[in-house]
């Protein structure tokens, strides 16, 4: 029996010093390639979204930069979309030339542009917390928050500032009927990138775009649950969650249940930038759907799939 995988890619998926179009499709053709294991398993059938934090909100000061009433900048939402088609892109170009290496030229690979529905009352609008673009010092920061005194920003992972903004929560993925036949035809299907386009649901069926990102983890959750995922594999920069991390009685985790983990949540173990989103998202797929979800690195991926190793969360 095929086991339907979400893959949720971590930044560090597209990312790299370089931020030229080029570098960025040389780290994904990598990335598609430490992909290929999962994808040459004939037990399995994966879906891929990924993030697009440093990539909006460059895209954003691109945009601001030559603003004017001839040119004039988009909206987040917009922006959004943008670099969702962006990516998926360069990710369709990549899977591509992945499987052409590997004799699965056949494999038909397919990129979908998605909304993903939020409330438009979601506390999240009143308290931004998701980081968008690059990283500034103390004086950079200054001189961004006199240029655009609405923006806000925080210190992030020790590495610097970022400006925030808010960050709903998804409740429902417009196109998800959509993207199941193109499942059941075996598209590798790349969806719901950058956490999809942020849109509230109108009386009348229609939908309207709203300022926000949405954390891609949550809506790699939603996803999985939407397309009947049988498990959420959520890719980040370390093969296993760790409690008490960097001190002397670190512990990595493997499988833990719900209530484990829970505990060490309310205990504050995982880090509010990094893995406790993971953490959450993770917790909540399992929650809705009683079936796991693990947190591995895209480097841990063949010994994930061969020996089920990474942090793996189950039902109690």
């Amino acid at each position: 029996m095929v086991r339907r995988i979400v893959v949720a890619l971590g930044g560090n998926a597209i990312l790299t010093n370089d931020p030229t179009a080029k570098a960025q499709q040389e780290a994904l053709e990598v990335t598609a390639s430490q992909l290929i294991p999962l994808i040459k398993n004939n037990d399995v059938e994966i879906i891929v979204t990924h993030g697009n934090g440093p990539q909006v909100g460059n895209l954003l000061l691109q945009q601001l930069g030559s603003d004017s009433e001839k040119n004039p900048a988009m909206p987040l939402d917009t922006a959004v979309a943008m670099t969702q088609g962006q990516i998926g892109y360069w990710m369709s170009q990549a899977f591509t030339k992945a499987l052409l290496k590997e004799g699965l030229g056949h494999i038909p690979v397919a990129s979908v542009v998605t909304r993903v529905v939020v409330d438009g009352n979601d506390p999240a609008f009143e308290n931004p917390t998701k980081p968008i673009g690059p990283f500034y010092d103390e004086v950079q920061m200054n001189k961004m928050q006199e240029q655009y005194p609405d923006w806000k920003f925080v210190e992030d992972s020790g590495r610097g500032y970022r400006r925030v903004v808010a960050s709903p929560k998804p409740e429902r993925i417009v196109e998800a009927e959509a993207i199941k036949p193109l499942l059941d035809a075996a598209v590798l299907t790349t969806v719901s990138g950058g956490g999809g386009i942020p849109v509230v649901a109108n009386e009348d069926g229609t939908y309207t775009g709203v300022e926000a990102v949405i954390d891609k983890d949550f809506s790699a959750a939603k996803l999985a649950e939407l397309v009947d995922g049988d498990e959420l594999v959520i890719l980040t920069g370390v093969d296993n969650v760790f409690v008490n991390y960097n001190k002397p009685d670190q512990k990595k985790l493997e499988k833990v249940t719900l209530s484990e983990i829970g505990a060490y949540l309310e205990e504050g173990q995982f880090a509010a930038g990094s893995m406790k989103p993971k953490v959450e998202a993770a917790m909540a797929f399992v929650e809705r759907t009683g079936r796991a979800a693990t947190i591995t690195s895209l480097e841990n991926l063949e010994d994930f799939l061969a020996n089920g190793s990474g942090t793996t969360i189950v039902a109690d």
